[in-house]
């Protein structure tokens, strides 16, 4: 149980109604989850607006109200709280109920478009080798130590975020590597964390459906750093020219990393083969099962984040050594015919260009690239043709399929895809409705020695359609694909 008025520490109040020595017991942003002696925060949202269900929250027991706008009428043992941002506030408020979990451990937030996922797996997989408990926040899983947690977003919301930094820090995870979606900065769910450090990776066309504008896009990541601490630091990747841009009004401490321009931390790539990297990297040669220039800038910044968390630079390297790929990214799969099938979550046109290109660059003779890939529904449109064209001029042949159509009519992504071929990328093109029947037709068209990449959903294991969830893997299907028929 907490006070009101410690919770509401730095929630940046306008207006008070009501006692603040209240008992909390409970927060929530749904109406339905509120319970007796529960704080409910009326949070305006993109579908609804929790101001909407204000009554309900008092209804269902509810003694203290934070808002931005005040209701009308509210019984007078109700405590409501106006705020500026209700968002924001939300942040505060959990970390506060939860006694500011994220200032007991080191928090490290990894932002970008492509990467992210990849980076904060490989800084848990390396903690964990370096014989410390850690924590990991991302889009595949979150995990306590070693126990694994289902991941429902990017960034969880701010509830369950401090939630389970709480479990974290219970479980005496001294370091927590999490994934910061722009979503979820826009939407302040990172807002009351205490973070150590930031690293931006990269900054490509996404996610324009919901911020509008690629100026937007770059505001929301770069929020991230402008409230860093002075005491914190940012790592930016300095090929992208966007980094400049992340750390322009930061208080933190900048480190500048690259792979292929001039950085206070830099790798070089030596040997990129299918079976791994070999970078120098301060010095030493680091052997890396991972693949393709994409992931020399993954490892590149799980070394500087270590770098900067005090570990010994020799031993680390060592340790990253053993590091793996996360599942469905850039993941072989076993094939015949000395047949290269790999899966891929590149779902973007920069991500899948990053694939085709480390695939372009491992190539030793005359195989071809067959490439299966789409786009969700439901979701920024103009990367379509985008996306189409990228897999036509990196592949020798396509098929253009459903990715998670959501409630969209998964024919008319594809016409949208189709939209950005030139007549000789057409020919070059199938389309395929059914993702299980492309998948097939990429292994039939395959021979000995052709390397197949199945892109755009890497790690999931369904098939959103109608707005319904249909069991799919990718890695299954391809291996199905090829395995052999009796």
């Amino acid at each position: 149980m907490k006070l009101l008025s410690d919770l509401l520490y730095d929630a940046r109040i306008l207006e008070v109604r009501g006692t603040t020595h209240a008992a909390v017991e409970h927060i929530a942003v749904d109406s339905r989850q509120v319970q007796a002696l529960g704080l409910f925060v009326a949070v305006p949202g993109t579908v609804t607006d929790g101001h909407d269900f204000i009554p309900q929250a008092i209804a269902a027991g509810a003694a203290c109200i934070v808002c931005e706008t005040m209701p009308e009428e509210a019984p007078d043992h109700v405590t409501l709280v106006q705020v500026k941002s209700s968002a924001a506030a939300l942040g505060h408020i959990a970390a506060a109920f939860h006694n500011h979990p994220s200032k007991e451990m080191k928090v490290v937030a990894v932002t970008g478009t492509n990467g992210k996922t990849t980076t904060v797996s490989l800084l848990h997989q390396l903690y964990r080798l370096l014989d410390r408990k850690a924590g990991m926040l991302g889009t595949v899983e979150n995990k306590i130590v070693d126990r694994v947690i289902p991941a429902t977003h990017t960034t969880p919301d701010a509830l369950q975020l401090q939630a389970l930094f709480r479990e974290m820090a219970d479980a005496g995870c001294t370091h927590v590597f999490m994934e910061a979606s722009s979503h979820a900065i826009a939407q302040e769910r990172t807002t009351g964390t205490q973070f150590e450090g930031a690293v931006f990776t990269n900054i490509t066309h996404d996610h324009l459906d919901y911020h509008g504008d690629f100026n937007a896009y770059i505001k929301a990541k770069k929020q991230l750093f402008d409230r860093l601490p002075s005491g914190a630091f940012a790592a930016i990747n300095a090929d992208d020219p966007h980094g400049e841009d992340m750390v322009a009004d930061t208080k933190a401490r900048v480190w500048t990393m690259a792979v292929q321009g001039i950085a206070e931390e830099r790798a070089r790539i030596v040997e990129n083969q299918i079976t791994g990297l070999v970078l120098h990297l301060d010095g030493q040669e680091l052997y890396s099962q991972l693949v393709g220039g994409f992931n020399a800038s993954n490892l590149l910044a799980v070394y500087v984040v270590a770098k900067m968390l005090g570990s010994d630079p020799l031993h680390t390297l060592t340790q990253m050594s053993l590091l793996k790929a996360p599942a469905g990214r850039f993941e072989r799969v076993p094939a015949r015919d000395n047949i290269t099938a790999l899966v891929d979550y590149a779902h973007t046109p920069d991500a899948l260009d990053n694939v085709l290109k480390t695939i372009a660059h491992v190539r030793t003779g005359g195989e071809k690239v067959i490439t299966v890939v789409g786009c969700g529904g439901d979701r920024d449109a103009a990367k379509r043709p985008v996306m189409a064209k990228s897999a036509a001029q990196g592949s020798d042949r396509v098929i253009l399929t459903s990715d998670n159509p959501r409630t969209e009519e998964p024919q008319a992504i594809l016409h949208d895809m189709e939209a950005g071929l030139d007549p000789i990328e057409r020919r070059k093109c199938l389309t395929i409705v059914d993702r299980r029947e492309a998948i097939r037709t990429a292994a039939a068209l395959a021979e000995p020695g052709d390397i197949v990449l199945v892109a755009g959903k890497g790690h999931e294991t369904y098939q959103d359609i109608g707005g319904e969830k249909h069991p799919f893997d990718d890695r299954q299907e391809l291996q199905l694909a090829f395995a052999p028929t009796t």
